[in-house]
């Protein structure tokens, strides 16, 4: 059986999974040349832009988190960031800074886990998933070339794989399907 669509306006954080995905599509289109980068780069932000009216449309601000809740979620995502950066710069010392899109990738998914069960969005267990195997692919692949190949790989999977899980759990795919069915 499948969950029902959230109604407007209580989904938690509704513009998560969009703007970190869009933080991801920039850190993906930063591994192309300059033209076509910048292509994809304006259509990335195209899409972010497309994703967060419909939100903003369907959800409004969102359900609210309460104080503890969203206590929670600031520590969370400021631990987050710390551990990406701190990942980066040691990753940097070791001269393994290819290696800092794919692990970061890891971090962002292991983030999901604690995230979910804060604001009990089960959805962010699997998409968490999803981005740590995209992740240690990345490293396997950056391991395996030489090149910035990877780092668009990583970076532009992980902003398809959460614009399409945060379209799904704000019930914009179904919004959608409903609109070419008719």
């Amino acid at each position: 059986m499948t969950r029902p669509i959230r109604a407007a306006g209580d989904a938690v954080l509704p513009y998560l999974e969009i703007a970190v995905g869009a933080v991801w599509w920039v850190v993906g289109s930063l591994a192309l040349a300059g033209g076509p980068g910048t292509v994809v780069l304006a259509a990335g932000i195209g899409v972010t832009g497309l994703l967060w009216t419909a939100a903003r449309r369907r959800h409004e601000a969102g359900a609210a988190l309460g104080p503890d809740r969203r206590a929670k979620v600031i520590r969370l995502i400021a631990v987050a960031v710390g551990l990406v950066i701190a990942s980066g710069v040691l990753l940097g010392v070791l001269t393994w800074e290819e290696l800092a899109v794919p692990v970061a990738c890891v971090l962002v998914g292991a983030l999901l886990f604690p995230l979910s069960a804060a604001v009990e969005e089960r959805s962010w267990v699997a998409v968490g998933a999803v981005l740590m195997v995209l992740g240690a692919a990345g490293a396997l692949l950056e391991l395996d070339t030489a090149g910035r190949g990877p780092q668009g790989v990583v970076g532009m999977g992980a902003a398809a794989v959460l614009w399409a899980a945060g379209a799904y759990r704000l019930g914009l795919l179904e919004e959608l399907r409903n609109r070419v069915g008719r």
